[in-house]
This record gives C-alpha cells, structure tokens and sequence, in this order.
C-alpha cells in the first residue's frame, strides 16, 4: 500500500470526521496555510521559532474587554494589551509543568493591568476567557500545524488543534483503526505521539497552553492532559448528552462555507468522496464522536 493510499484512509476514517464534527460542533475551521498567517514568532530558548497563539484573534478579543472606573466602563489600551499579550508567552525555560500552570492560572483567573484614566490609577484583572457567555468568545480549528521544535532543528505537525480565543486548548492526533505495527493499537500510537512532542526538545511551547489531550483513530477515543502518563489516559462516560443529540450532529449538513474550508486545500476526489459517503444515509456514531462532543462542545469546553 502506498503513503498516499494510507494517508487518504486515515484521513476519512478519522481526521475528516473530526474535521467535519468539529464544524458541526461551531467551530471555525482555518486551513493551515492562513493559520501561519494568524501566528508570529516567539523565543524559546535560544531559538526564534514560530508563535502557537492566533495573535489577531486573541488580540481582538482584548480590544472588547473594558474595565471599570467611575462609574464607567473603559476599553484597554494598547499598552495593557501588549502587556496580557507579553504574558501569554510561555517561559519555558521554567519547564512545561511550570509553563502550563502559569498559562492555566492566566486564562482562568485573567491578567492584571495597569491603567490610567484622567490621572486615576486602576488595575483590573482582565479575562481571556468569558466563561458566563459562551458566544463571546472564538472557537476555531486547524489541522497539520506545522511547529518548529525547540531546537530549531526540526519541526512537528499534530493533526488537529483547536483554539479559544486564539489560544491552542486542544491537542488531537487521529490514527487510522489498522495498524501498520502488529500488536499496538492505533490510538496508542497517538497517544505516544503526543507525551513524545510534550518533551523538552520536541515543541513543549505548543503544550504549555493545552487543556485536552485526544487521541483517536476513528472507532476510539481516549483524553488526558498535559504530561499525563500514558496508564492513564482515559475514556469518557458520558451522562448527560443523549445518543440522539450525538447521530445529530455526527450528521448535520455542513454549508457550503464550511465545506469549501475544509476541502478547498485538498484533492477534488476527498470532497466527492465525503459527498458520496454522506448521501448513503446517517453515519454510525462512533466512541470517537461521543468523545469529541462530550468534551469539545463549546460549552462543555469552558466547563469549570
């Protein structure tokens, strides 16, 4: 079989059905030549190396946040947003456990600033996240993200990340269900993949900011967090959503946008082959899907 055979293969029995679920889901998808565009540079290290952060998203969401004083609401300045921007760069050389702890505490609890409004000093903390009003904040998603390692030597390419607010909260690999390695199943492999690209010379900077780990291969689904052991990677038991809300959504219509997002930088033959799977009928919920949806819907994403 050919890499090219394998790659189309796991790709529609995983990766595009989390593409599509994820859209289905309301999120944004932004193919991985403009999800460079949205990214800077950042040290790490001794090295420069490409930023993790959508700066423009995150950026833009600071510009809507206001603080009070006197009785009235402020907009930031630039300098205060400069300043939450500066703190949303991970020191790494602190290590990732340090890294991921800083990043938590900021995107749960917000930034501090200082601001000045007619000669009146204030210091709001300021939220990255709005946690009461789901809507007001960005879901997006991308896919083979390529990120330079910390060496500068290298670079890794997860399959698929999401992001709030422009920060990346969610790190997926997606296997196909065979292996190619007699005796390890796939969603080990994704497993593996993802505690390896956590280490120090791999892209750490990338996981200083995760929430959710997943790996999936189609039929399964596993989650952890940031440097969890492999042993305990786990599967969700979902109570509360029901099956029927889940074969919903598996199978809701994308629009045309959404299809050309997802398609547009790939083969004509991925999109008439998505097409003519879904013209067959419903699609089979899979433990893949309930995962995605218990724990990837936007409101079940900022559960605290």
């Amino acid at each position: 079989m050919s890499d090219k055979v394998a790659n189309f293969r796991e790709e529609f029995s995983a990766k595009i059905p989390a593409l599509t679920l994820l859209s289905s889901l309301g999120y944004t998808f932004i193919p991985p030549s403009d999800c460079e565009q949205l990214r800077g540079t950042i040290n790490v290290g001794n090295k420069t190396t490409s930023q993790v952060m959508l700066l423009p998203i995150m950026r833009a969401f600071l510009a809507k946040q206001t603080f009070p004083l006197a009785g009235k609401q402020h907009f930031l300045s630039a300098a205060s947003i400069d300043k939450i921007m500066h703190e949303l760069n991970p020191a790494m050389n602190e290590g990732l456990k340090d890294a991921n702890e800083k990043l938590y505490n900021a995107m749960m609890y917000g930034v501090s600033v200082t601001e000045f409004v007619d000669g009146k000093k204030v210091s709001p903390t300021i939220a990255l996240i709005d946690w009461h009003t789901i809507s007001n904040n960005q879901f997006h998603f991308t896919e083979e993200m390529v990120i330079q390692n910390s060496e500068g030597t290298g670079h890794r390419k997860p399959d698929i990340v999401c992001f709030v607010n422009g920060l990346p909260w969610v790190v997926i690999e997606a296997k196909r269900p065979a292996s190619s390695k007699e005796g390890k199943p796939t969603i080990d492999e994704g497993i593996s993949q993802n505690i390896r690209n956590q280490g120090q010379f791999e892209i750490p900077h990338l996981f200083a900011y995760s929430q959710l780990l997943l790996s999936i291969n189609g039929n399964q689904g596993l989650y952890a967090t940031c440097l969890t052991p492999k042993k305990f990677w786990s599967k969700w038991k979902e109570e509360e959503i029901v099956e029927a809300e889940i074969v919903r959504l598996k199978n809701k219509a994308l629009d045309e946008i959404q299809l050309n997002s997802l398609f547009g930088h790939r083969p004509n033959a991925a999109k008439d082959e998505y097409l003519s799977l879904i013209a067959g009928g419903d699609l089979a919920v899979t433990d893949q899907d309930r995962l995605l949806v218990s724990l990837l819907r936007p409101d079940r994403l900022l559960e605290r």
